[in-house]
C-alpha cells in the first residue's frame, strides 16, 4: 500500500512539471483621466545615476515662468529637513501640435552610498525619497524591458515594487508613445512611484525612434526626457553610455546609432572596455534593446549586423552577462560566442516582456539551438543579484494571474574569476 502511495505522489509530481504553461489573456491599454494640478508642480518625477556619488532628478512642469518653477532640488536625510539645495538645467521640445512643457534636470551629490534621502523638486509639491545604491556587494538589480502601459506592464511594475533592488534597468522600448506625446506623460506618471525612489538606467529601443524624415529627427522625446550619464562616460550621444556601481561596469550600448567599425560608437565603446579595471569591477555587464542571440520567430536576424560589428569587442573584454528585449518573451542561453556555445562568453538573456500593448511572440525556432538553455513566451521581470566578486543570482519572474512567480533561475560565476580574464 505505502509503494502504490509513494508511486502515485511520484506521477502526481512529474505529471505537474511537465504540464504546459497556459497563458492568461492580454489586458487592455491603461487609461489615465486627467487630473488638475498647478501648472508648476512637479510631475512625471524619475532619477538616475549620474557619475560617482551624483544622481540627476529629472521632472516635469507646465509653467514657463523659472520664478514659479525653480529648477532646484532640496536634499537630506531626515524627512522636511533639507540640507542641501542643487541647480540645474533645463529643456523642452515641440513636436507638431505638442508642447512638452518644461523639463528639469537636476544632479545632486556627492551623496553617500547605501543611504535614504528625502527630497522635494522646484520648492514645491510633495517630498519623494530615494535610497543610493551601495559601494560594494551585494547589489540587486531589477531588469524588465519593453514595458509600454498595459494592465500587464501594471503588474509588472506591482512586482518590482516588491522585490528589493538598488538600481532599475531597461533595455529599450519604455512608453510606446509612437509619435503620440502625451503618451510619455502618462508613461511618467505610471513610473514614477518606483523611478523617483530607485535609479532606473534606460537605452532607446524602436519605439523611442519617432522620426518623420525632413521634419524630425529620432529619439527627440526620448533624449530629452531621458537624460543618461552619457556625458559623464565620454560618449558623445545620449544612446550609448557607460555607468560603474558597487563593483560593477554597465555598458549601454544603442542598437539604432551607428554601430559599424567607423563609427563614434563603435570607437567609444572600445575605448570605454579598454579602460574597464576587472579588479575594481569583477563583473562587466552590457545592455542593447535588440537581441543577437534569439531562437523566437519574431525579429529574427536583426542583431545580426550589430553583432557581426561588436562581439568581438565585447568577447575580448570577457564580459559576463548581456542582457536585451525587443522580442517579446523570455530567453536565456548558455555563456556562447560566434554562434556556439563558448565558456568564456557571455550569457545572453532575452527580456522584453516587460508588458507593452503588442503582445507576446510565442512562436519558437524548433529544434531549440545547442545555445539556448531556457525560453517562454510569458510577461515577466528579472532580478539580478551581485553577490560577491565571483558568484551572481539570476532569476526571472513570470506574471503568472498577478503572481511573480520564479519560473526561471541560475547562478553565475563571473569571468573574472576564471582564466577567461587574463592577469
Amino acid at each position: 500500500m505505502k509503494l502504490k502511495i509513494v508511486l502515485m505522489a511520484v506521477f502526481l509530481i512529474s505529471a505537474t512539471s511537465i504540464a504546459e504553461y497556459v497563458r492568461p489573456k492580454p489586458r487592455k491599454t491603461l487609461s489615465f483621466p486627467w487630473k488638475p494640478r498647478h501648472s508648476s508642480y512637479p510631475q512625471q518625477v524619475h532619477i538616475s545615476l549620474a557619475g560617482d556619488k551624483q544622481m540627476r532628478i529629472t521632472w516635469i512642469t507646465d509653467d514657463d515662468d523659472d520664478d514659479d518653477s525653480p529648477s532646484v532640488v532640496e536634499y537630506g536625510t531626515s524627512p522636511g529637513k533639507y540640507t542641501s539645495s542643487s541647480q540645474g538645467e533645463i529643456t523642452s521640445y515641440s513636436y507638431l501640435f505638442y508642447s512638452s512643457g518644461t523639463i528639469h534636470h537636476v544632479v545632486i551629490g556627492p551623496l553617500e552610498d547605501d543611504t535614504i534621502y528625502f527630497y522635494r523638486c522646484g520648492g514645491q509639491g510633495p517630498e519623494f525619497n530615494l535610497k543610493t545604491p551601495p559601494s560594494q556587494f551585494p547589489i540587486t538589480f531589477a531588469v524588465a524591458g519593453d514595458l509600454g502601459q498595459s494592465g500587464w506592464t501594471s503588474s509588472t511594475l506591482d512586482h518590482i515594487g516588491k522585490c528589493k533592488y538598488d538600481v532599475h534597468m531597461l533595455p529599450g522600448d519604455l512608453s510606446y508613445a509612437d509619435y503620440m506625446q502625451h503618451l510619455w506623460d502618462s508613461f511618467g506618471e505610471l513610473v514614477q512611484p518606483l523611478a523617483s525612489a530607485r535609479p532606473w538606467m534606460v537605452t532607446e529601443g524602436n519605439h523611442e525612434k519617432e522620426n518623420i524624415p525632413l521634419i524630425k529627427a529620432g529619439f527627440e522625446s526620448y533624449n530629452a526626457r531621458w537624460k543618461m550619464p552619457f556625458e559623464e562616460s565620454g560618449s558623445g550621444s545620449n544612446l550609448y553610455y557607460s555607468f560603474e556601481v558597487a563593483g560593477v561596469h554597465i555598458v549601454m550600448l544603442g542598437s539604432y546609432a551607428d554601430y559599424d567599425e567607423y563609427s563614434d560608437q563603435y570607437s567609444w565603446l572600445k575605448a570605454d572596455l579598454s579602460k574597464v579595471n576587472r579588479q575594481r569591477t569583477p563583473w562587466l555587464l552590457v545592455l542593447f534593446h535588440v537581441p543577437w542571440y534569439n531562437s523566437n520567430k519574431a525579429h529574427q536576424g536583426e542583431g545580426n549586423n550589430m553583432m557581426a560589428a561588436m562581439e568581438p569587442l565585447l568577447y575580448e573584454a570577457s564580459v559576463d552577462i548581456v542582457l536585451a528585449g525587443h522580442v517579446h518573451a523570455y530567453e536565456r542561453s548558455k555563456r556562447v560566442n560566434n554562434g556556439k556555445v563558448d565558456p568564456c562568453g557571455p550569457v545572453h538573456i532575452t527580456i522584453g516582456d516587460g508588458g507593452n500593448r503588442e503582445g507576446l511572440a510565442q512562436s519558437y525556432i524548433q529544434p531549440k539551438p545547442d545555445w539556448s538553455v531556457f525560453r517562454e513566451a510569458s510577461f515577466g521581470h528579472g532580478e539580478l543579484k551581485i553577490v560577491n566578486s565571483t558568484h551572481a543570482f539570476w532569476s526571472w519572474h513570470r506574471n503568472d494571474d498577478d503572481e511573480p512567480v520564479q519560473s526561471d533561475q541560475v547562478w553565475i560565476n563571473s569571468l573574472a574569476s576564471t582564466r577567461c580574464v587574463a592577469n
